[in-house]
């Protein structure tokens, strides 16, 4: 792991480098995520450097005094500009909460990417409320809820349900309870259009937590959006499906 200074904190950050002469990706995780998330996109690391970044509280990221909201989704957006300026990353790729902070740095941001991936996100991130609750009191149920079918995952194996596991117990429940809070506070709706980058959303089919009517919506607010759904997959289709996700991620960046 590399890191970067900024802001009185560290955020660590992975590079995947084969001697690729495209776009650079910035790979950004979703709530009580880390950078494993995107391990398989790495594949495409002889023809595109992959960077992905643990936020701050999370993997090997120093940690970040701010509430839930607005604050955090500034915290993290802020973690990505440190990243991207330290790699000279040209794309940005959220799932989830990363796409939502993806959105956010597109939007509000001096950083202006060449492209933006959304994967496994949404304009508003709106949580079910018994979720919120438990995350304040019985952490171990939203590990299971989270890992039941068809919500992080459609159809995974053991080990793949354990290392998703692993990465939101490191992460802790405070930092995971301040990323769901953070989404349930998030809502561009009436800002889509202000994203003027060449885009793209994809969705797993069978994604309970954020719907392919989601990412209908972005392709169709967002004023150059394409869509592309994963088969076999739910919310963490990168990881689940990486062959079919990369050659959905590959497609789009050939034209950018």
């Amino acid at each position: 792991m590399q890191r970067v200074r900024h802001h009185g904190r560290e955020t660590a950050y992975r590079v995947s480098d084969r001697g690729g002469t495209g776009p650079t990706l910035l790979c950004i995780h979703g709530s009580g995520g880390s950078h494993g998330v995107w391990k398989s996109q790495s594949r495409l690391a002889d023809r595109y450097r992959v960077v992905s970044l643990d936020l701050s509280g999370h993997g090997e990221s120093d940690n970040v005094d701010a509430g839930a909201g607005t604050e955090a989704l500034s915290a993290y957006a802020t973690d990505v500009e440190a990243v991207a300026e330290e790699t000279g990353a040209d794309v940005l790729v959220g799932n989830s909460l990363g796409g939502a902070v993806a959105m956010w740095v597109t939007l509000e941001r001096e950083f202006d990417p060449d492209g933006v991936v959304l994967v496994g996100t949404g304009a508003k991130l709106s949580v079910l409320e018994d979720l919120l609750v438990w995350l304040s009191e019985d952490f171990d149920r939203v590990i299971e809820f989270l890992h039941a079918s068809d919500r992080l995952f459609h159809d995974p194996d053991e080990r793949l349900l354990e290392l998703s596991r692993e990465s939101m117990r490191t992460a802790g429940r405070a930092v995971t309870e301040r990323d769901f809070r953070t989404c349930h506070t998030f809502d561009i709706r009436d800002r889509l259009d202000g994203i003027d980058v060449p885009s793209l959303a994809i969705v797993g089919e069978h994604d309970k937590l954020t719907p392919p009517w989601y990412h209908e919506y972005l392709a169709e607010e967002i004023p150059d959006c394409g869509l592309a759904h994963v088969e076999d997959a739910a919310h963490l289709a990168m990881l689940e499906q990486p062959t079919a996700f990369n050659a959905a991620l590959e497609e789009f960046l050939s034209r950018l």
